[in-house]
């Protein structure tokens, strides 16, 4: 059951890619069929076998010899890995699918903000509705919790733009929206916290390394998704290590 979980993973990753690519040109992620965006080759049932493909093509073209960008294979793994950790955690399960969902869209928000320096309303808010839809499924009687989730990080994040002119965009503020309406209070916290210092961390390095300036802006879409996995997947046992490490009550 492990290795389907997996593959299911892969498999979403490489649809992931198609809205990676599509979402923020505007195009249709259902039509035309996938193809080379050099030669317009389209691709054979043979070529869309997540990673293998990638590997069997050494990164190629069948046709024109053009190279493939890693993030492909990049995203197929990266989905069938974290598909595999939410499965040991919760089971084949409503709460699965309600993670598998979230973390989907994170991955999409990620490369997107990455590549685009946008994260995509097509994404954010169809998430925020199935993510709405699965609490009132799983959590009907604590569904405030969830709610209020979403106020708690997209609020924060508003309140950071209005009063940093434009230090952070739109699509923050909705996609953190959508993080707390899986997360709830406590998560959506923990994540706004590992956020904020997994960004900071990561700008004072690119700093010292000269690969950015002072003022020059940095996508904060990856750190969203990189502190609400970690607290999606282990967020409980950082609380309770916190607190019994630094709260004595």
């Amino acid at each position: 059951m492990n290795l389907f979980i997996f593959i299911l993973g892969t498999v979403i990753g490489s649809f992931i890619n198609v809205c990676i690519y599509r979402i923020p040109r505007g195009e249709s992620i259902a039509y035309p069929y996938s193809h080379c965006p050099q030669c317009g080759y389209k691709l054979a049932a043979r070529d869309l076998i997540p990673i293998l493909s990638f590997l069997y093509l050494r990164g190629r073209c069948r046709r024109c010899n053009a190279k493939i960008s890693m993030r492909y294979p990049l995203v197929e793994f990266l989905t069938g890995a974290m598909f595999f950790l939410v499965f040991i955690k919760l089971g084949f399960s409503l709460d699965f699918l309600s993670a598998a969902t979230l973390i989907s869209s994170l991955i999409v928000a990620t490369f997107t903000d990455l590549e685009y320096q946008i994260i995509p309303d097509k994404v954010v808010l169809p998430t925020m509705v199935i993510g709405l839809l699965l609490n009132i499924l799983i959590h009907d009687k604590n569904i405030l919790n969830y709610l209020m989730g979403s106020v708690l990080g997209g609020g924060t994040i508003f309140l950071i733009a209005a009063f940093s002119q434009g230090g952070m965009g739109g699509g923050d503020i909705k996609l953190f929206a959508a993080v707390g309406l899986f997360l709830g209070m406590r998560l959506t916290l923990l994540s706004l916290l590992l956020s904020f210092i997994l960004g900071a961390i990561a700008g004072i390095i690119l700093i010292v390394l000269k690969l950015k300036g002072i003022k020059d802006a940095i996508p904060f879409g990856p750190f969203i998704a990189l502190g609400s996995i970690v607290s999606l997947l282990a967020g409980d046992k950082v609380i309770s290590w916190y607190f019994l490490k630094y709260v004595h009550l």
